[in-house]
C-alpha cells in the first residue's frame, strides 16, 4: 500500500511535457431539425484521447490531431452518432456546420428505464435490474439488454449491480447496505440526467476505478445540459399510468451564469399487478458560475420521492388457484385496496462541484455531497402467532391434502370408497373437505382482511394483536471526490482520483398504524418468557404509532478510494493500466440490550475494517481504422457490505465469522467493427468471484436446532434462523455478439445474443444462527458446486429491424428469444442436516439417491419468446419549435412467463419435504415472479 501511495503522489509530480501542433479541426454542431446550436456535444477522434465538447455557440475545436486519415467522432446522448472521415494535413479543417439527428428510438428508451425501477432485491430475492446502469450507452448489445431483455430481469454477464460503479458528479451512489445504487434517488429525471459516460466491463473510466460490470457516470452541470424548454405527458400501464414532466435550461448567459430547472410526477392508483399503487415526485435544480476560464461552479439539488406498493412472489398453487397477477400484500378497505407492503424512498441530494482547468492539458474536478433521508419498507407485525398473511401455509388445500395419509393417493375412487379402514376414510373426507373449504375461501377472496384485522385489535383492550411498521433505514451521507486529468504527452494521460465517503446510518423499526388498537408490545412472544423484550433498559414497553420499537442500532461507514489511471495512445497500439487502494470501516452502536443477546447487543461493536487494492489493465489493436482487436484484465478485492458483515445486526453486534475481503477476477477480449453501414462487437468474458457472503433470513421446519438442555426447539425441529455462508466463489463464463447494420438509407437491422453459463464453483461453509437459542451452529459443507446462480436468462437473443423516414416518423420492431433462467438454492437444503434424521443423527431410512436427487434438482423456467413495437414522430412548427410522440407495446401477444423465483427453505430435511410433498403439491414450493403480460408506453412531448 505504501509503494503505491508513493508511486501516486511520485506520478503528480511529473514534469508535463507535451508536444506542439498545428494539425486542427474545427466546426459547428447544430440539431438536423431546428438549426439551433447544441452545446456540451462530445467530439472525438476515433480511437485515440483527443476530444472537445462544444460551446454555447455550438462550436468546437480540435488541437493536436494527428496527420493522416481520421474518423471524426460526434456523438450527444438522444442524438444519433455522426463519424466524418477527414484527412488531416498541416493545414486547418474547417468542418463547416454539422447536424445531428435526434435519436427518437433512444429518447424513448430513456423513457422505457423510468418503467423499469421496481427493484425486486428487497425482500427475497437479489433479482435487480441492469436498465439503470446502461442507459448511457449506445452499444448494440447493451441496448438490447438493457430495453429488451431487462424486464426478464437479465444480468450482464451474470452479475450484479454491486459489481459496477455509478455516480452523479464523480460521487458513489452505490449503498454501503448492500453495494447496490438505489436508482429511485434521481428517478423520474430522465432529461436532466442524460449527459452520462459508461465504461463498460472494466474499461478505463475517468472517475473512478470502477468495477467488472461497468462504470457510469451523470454530470449535471448546467451549463452542459441541452439549452431550450421541454414539457411532455407519458402513459402507461406497468408501474405508473401516468407522468407529465418538464425541464428548462437556460444556457451559459454573457454574465457566467446558467441554470437548470426540471420536474415530473409519476402516479398509479394501481399498476399492473393487484394492488400496486405507486407514488412519485422529483424535482431538479442545478446553477452554474463561471468565474472565467479557469474556474467554474455547479451546485446541484435533487429530491426524489418514491413511494410504490409491492408484489409479492408467488407458488404455483397460488398461482393456479388465482391468477399470476395475484398479489397477497393487499386487501379491501373501505372500498380501496391497501397493500400492506410498500416502499418509501425519499434522499435528497445537494452537491457543490468546482471545475478548475488549470492549463491547456490539466484538469481538476472537485465534489463536495450531501445526502440525507430515509428507505422504508414496511410490512404487517403480529404477536401471539396470529398472521394475517393470506397465503399463511395453513390456508392453502396443499396443508390439508398433504396430511392425508400416503396410501391415499395411489388408491382408485372406488378402493378408497370401498375401505374397510373407516377411521381412514372418515379423516381423509374430513382433510379433503376442509382442502375444498379453504380453497374456495382463496379463490373467493384470498388477501388481507382488513375489517378481521380492526376487530380483533379493538377486542383486546386497546392492545393491537396485529399492526403495520416500517423497516427503516436513516441515511447521512457526506462524500468528497477529486478528479484529475492531465496529458502527460502526445501519447499518454494521466487520470487519478480520491474519494471519501462517511454514512452515518440508523436502522430501526418504526410504528406507523396500529390498525384499531391503541397501542402494541414491544415483545417478541416466540421467545420465551424472560427473553420478548427487545429493550431490557426499557421492559414490557407499549409503543404508539411513529416509535421506535423491535431493534434500534447504527452504524457508521468510513470508505476511502484512491485510484490512478495511465491511458497511453499509439498509432496501432491503445493501452492502459490502472491500480487503486482502498479503506473501508464499519462500527455498530446498538440502541437497545436486547433480551437474547443482553451482552451482545447494547453500546459499541469495536471497528471492523478491511484494506483493499486492485489492478487493471486492457489493450486495443487497431488493424486498421475500422477493425480493432481488445483485451481487459482486472482484478481486486472488495470489503464486504454491511449487510454481510453483521451475523445479525438487527439484533446484537457479533460480526460473521470467517469473514475476509471478496476477490474479483475477470478478462475479456473483443473483436470491433465500424464502419459506415456495420457496427458489431463480439467478445467474450470471464469472471471469478471468491470468498463471497450472503446471509439470508427464514423460518426452517426440520433444522434440528436444540435449546442447552439438549431439546428441540419445536416437534418439527423449527425455528426462525439467519443462514450464513461464507467462503462462497461464482463463475461467469460466455459470449456476447452485439451488431447493427444500415440496409438501406432509412432501414437498419439489429442483432444481439449471449450463451453464458454462470455457477457456483465450490461448496461453502454454512452456519445458520438461532434467536431462540442466541447460538451459531455450524452446518459444515453446503453442497452448492456446479449449481446454477439465479441470476435471470444465461441465454438471449434479439433480432430487430428499424425504419426511419426521412419525415422524421420512424417504426420499429424486435424479437426476443430467452432461456436457461434458474431459481436461485436454497443452502441449507444442500447440508447433510437435509438428508439426517435429527433424532438419531443417521440418515433417513426411506432415501435412497434417485429421490434425493430428483428433490434437489434447481429448477429451470420455461424459455420464452416476446415481440416488442416501438414508433414515433415528430413535427417542426413555423418557429422551430418541436411536437413528438413515440410509443412501445411490449411483449405484444401477451406472453405469460417467469422471470425469475427461488427456493423456500422451510422444508430444512428431507423428512419434511417428503411430508409437505405427498399429495404431489409442495405446501412450501418455490416461489416466483412473473413477467408484465402486454404492456405500452406513450409520450408526447413539446420543445420549445
Amino acid at each position: 500500500m505504501k509503494k503505491l501511495l508513493f508511486s501516486l503522489f511520485f506520478v503528480l509530480q511529473v514534469v508535463i511535457s507535451y508536444a506542439q501542433g498545428v494539425q486542427e479541426i474545427k466546426g459547428k454542431v447544430v440539431d438536423a431539425k431546428t438549426q439551433m446550436p447544441i452545446s456540451s456535444v462530445s467530439v472525438r477522434i476515433q480511437a485515440s484521447t483527443n476530444s472537445s465538447l462544444t460551446n454555447n455557440e455550438g462550436n468546437f475545436t480540435l488541437e493536436n490531431v494527428k496527420a493522416g486519415n481520421q474518423d471524426v467522432v460526434i456523438s450527444y446522448v438522444g442524438y444519433i452518432t455522426k463519424r466524418l472521415p477527414v484527412e488531416v494535413g498541416d493545414k486547418v479543417i474547417d468542418l463547416g456546420t454539422i447536424s445531428i439527428d435526434e435519436d427518437f428510438a433512444s429518447i424513448e428508451q430513456l423513457g422505457i428505464i423510468s418503467l423499469t425501477e421496481n427493484d425486486l432485491s428487497d425482500d427475497n430475492s437479489s433479482n435487480d435490474t441492469s436498465s439503470g446502469l446502461l442507459q448511457a450507452t449506445k452499444d448494440p448489445f447493451q441496448q438490447a439488454a438493457a430495453y429488451n431483455w431487462g424486464s426478464a430481469f437479465f444480468r450482464i454477464r451474470g452479475l450484479d449491480n454491486e459489481y459496477g460503479k455509478t455516480m452523479i458528479n464523480g460521487v458513489v451512489m452505490n449503498k454501503a447496505q448492500d453495494g447496490r445504487p438505489q436508482w429511485g434517488n434521481w428517478g423520474g429525471l430522465n432529461d436532466a440526467t442524460r449527459n452520462q459516460v459508461f465504461s463498460a466491463g472494466s474499461t478505463p473510466s475517468d472517475f473512478n476505478f470502477g468495477g467488472i460490470l461497468g462504470t457510469q457516470n451523470i454530470s449535471t452541470r448546467a451549463s452542459q445540459i441541452r439549452k431550450g424548454a421541454k414539457a411532455g405527458f407519458s402513459a402507461s400501464n406497468t408501474n405508473y399510468t401516468w407522468r407529465p414532466y418538464a425541464i428548462y435550461s437556460s444556457g451559459l448567459n454573457k454574465k457566467g451564469w446558467a441554470f437548470a430547472l426540471s420536474a415530473s410526477y409519476r402516479g398509479a392508483k394501481e399498476g399492473y399487478f393487484d394492488g400496486t399503487n405507486y407514488d412519485a415526485l422529483s424535482l431538479f435544480a442545478a446553477v452554474e458560475k463561471k468565474f472565467n476560464d479557469n474556474h467554474s461552479l455547479n451546485f446541484t439539488a435533487i429530491y426524489a420521492q418514491n413511494k410504490r406498493g409491492k408484489n409479492s412472489p408467488i407458488t404455483d398453487e397460488q398461482a393456479e388457484l388465482k391468477d399470476f397477477k395475484y398479489n397477497s400484500y393487499w386487501g379491501w378497505q373501505n372500498g380501496d385496496k391497501r397493500n400492506s407492503r410498500y416502499k418509501d424512498v425519499s434522499e435528497p441530494i445537494f452537491q457543490l462541484t468546482h471545475y478548475w482547468k488549470i492549463d491547456e492539458v490539466s484538469n481538476l474536478t472537485t465534489t463536495a455531497s450531501y445526502q440525507f433521508g430515509h428507505i422504508a419498507n414496511s410490512r404487517l407485525g403480529y404477536i401471539d402467532g396470529i398472521n394475517p398473511d393470506p397465503t399463511y401455509y395453513k390456508k392453502l388445500p396443499s396443508y390439508f391434502l398433504n396430511k392425508i395419509e400416503p396410501k391415499y393417493w395411489s388408491m382408485t375412487k372406488e378402493e378408497f370408497e370401498s375401505s374397510a379402514d373407516t377411521e381412514f376414510v372418515s379423516t381423509t373426507r374430513a382433510l379433503l373437505d376442509q382442502a375444498q373449504y379453504v380453497k374456495d375461501e382463496f379463490q373467493s377472496f384470498g388477501q388481507i382482511n382488513w375489517d378481521e384485522i380492526y376487530t380483533i385489535n379493538q377486542a383486546n383492550g386497546g392492545a393491537s394483536k396485529i399492526m403495520q411498521y416500517e423497516d427503516r433505514q436513516d441515511d447521512k451521507t457526506f462524500s468528497f471526490n477529486t478528479n484529475f486529468k492531465t496529458i502527460l504527452s502526445d501519447h499518454v494521460t494521466l487520470d487519478a482520483g480520491f474519494n471519501y465517503r462517511r454514512v452515518h446510518s440508523n436502522y430501526y423499526k418504526k410504528a406507523v398504524d396500529l390498525l384499531g388498537g391503541e397501542f402494541y408490545m414491544d415483545l417478541d412472544t416466540y421467545q420465551d418468557g424472560g427473553k420478548q423484550d427487545s429493550d431490557l433498559n426499557n421492559p414490557n414497553r407499549a409503543i404508539g404509532v411513529g416509535d421506535k420499537f423491535g431493534y434500534n442500532y447504527t452504524i457508521d461507514s468510513n470508505i476511502v478510494d484512491v485510484f490512478t489511471q495511465f491511458n497511453f495512445d499509439y498509432d496501432k497500439f491503445d493501452f492502459y493500466v490502472a491500480q487503486k487502494i482502498g479503506y473501508t470501516s464499519y462500527e455498530r452502536d446498538g440502541k437497545y440490550r436486547n433480551a437474547v443477546y443482553a451482552n451482545d447487543s447494547y453500546g459499541k461493536s469495536g471497528l471492523v475494517d478491511f484494506n483493499n487494492y486492485g489492478f487493471k489493465g486492457g489493450v486495443v489493436y487497431h488493424l486498421t481504422g475500422r477493425h480493432a482487436f481488445s483485451v481487459n484484465a482486472a482484478y481486486y478485492n472488495q470489503a464486504p457490505t454491511i449487510r454481510n458483515t453483521f451475523a445479525n445486526s438487527r439484533l446484537n453486534n457479533l460480526v460473521t465469522k470467517d469473514l475476509t475481503n471478496e476477490d474479483v477476477f475477470s478478462i475479456d477480449g473483443s473483436y470491433i467493427v465500424r464502419t459506415p453501414k456495420l457496427k458489431a462487437r463480439v467478445s467474450g468474458y470471464l469472471s471469478e468471484i471468491k470468498n463471497g457472503t450472503q446471509i439470508n433470513f427464514y423460518y426452517a421446519d426440520g433444522v434440528g436446532i436444540v435449546d442447552d438442555n439438549g431439546d428441540f426447539l419445536s416437534t418439527t425441529g423449527g425455528a426462525f434462523v439467519s443462514e450464513i455462508l461464507t467462503g462462497v466463489n461464482k463463475r461467469n463464463i460466455g459470449v456476447e455478439i452485439g451488431a447493427e447494420y444500415q440496409l438501406t438509407q432509412t432501414l437498419k437491422a439489429t442483432a444481439a445474443a449471449t450463451i453464458g453459463q454462470s455457477i457456483y464453483t465450490n461448496n461453502p461453509n454454512l452456519r445458520l444462527n438461532s434467536d431462540n437459542v442466541a447460538k451459531t451452529f455450524d452446518y459444515g459443507t453446503a453442497y452448492m458446486k456446479d449449481y446454477r446462480t439465479g441470476n435471470g436468462p444465461q441465454t438471449a437473443l434479439s433480432l430487430g429491424l428499424e425504419y426511419r423516414d426521412p419525415a422524421y416518423w420512424w417504426v420499429g420492431a424486435n424479437i426476443n428469444y430467452m432461456d436457461h433462467a434458474y431459481t436461485n438454492i436454497s443452502g441449507l437444503r444442500r447440508t447433510e442436516n437435509f438428508v439426517k434424521d435429527p433424532a438419531t443423527g443417521q440418515p433417513f431410512s426411506n432415501l435412497t439417491e434417485d429421490k434425493l436427487r430428483s428433490v434437489l434438482k434447481q429448477e429451470q423456467l420455461a424459455d420464452f419468446t416476446v415481440v416488442n413495437i416501438t414508433g414515433g414522430k415528430s413535427w417542426r412548427l413555423p418557429n422551430r419549435n418541436i411536437i413528438g410522440f413515440f410509443a412501445s407495446v411490449n411483449n405484444l401477444f401477451n406472453k405469460q412467463y417467469k422471470t425469475g423465483g427461488f427456493e423456500q427453505a422451510r422444508n430444512a430435511n428431507y423428512e419434511r419435504e417428503m411430508l409437505n410433498t405427498q399429495s404431489g403439491t409442495n405446501t412450501f414450493s418455490n416461489k416466483y415472479w412473473y413477467a408484465y403480460g402486454r404492456n405500452f408506453f406513450v409520450n408526447v412531448y413539446y420543445n420549445f
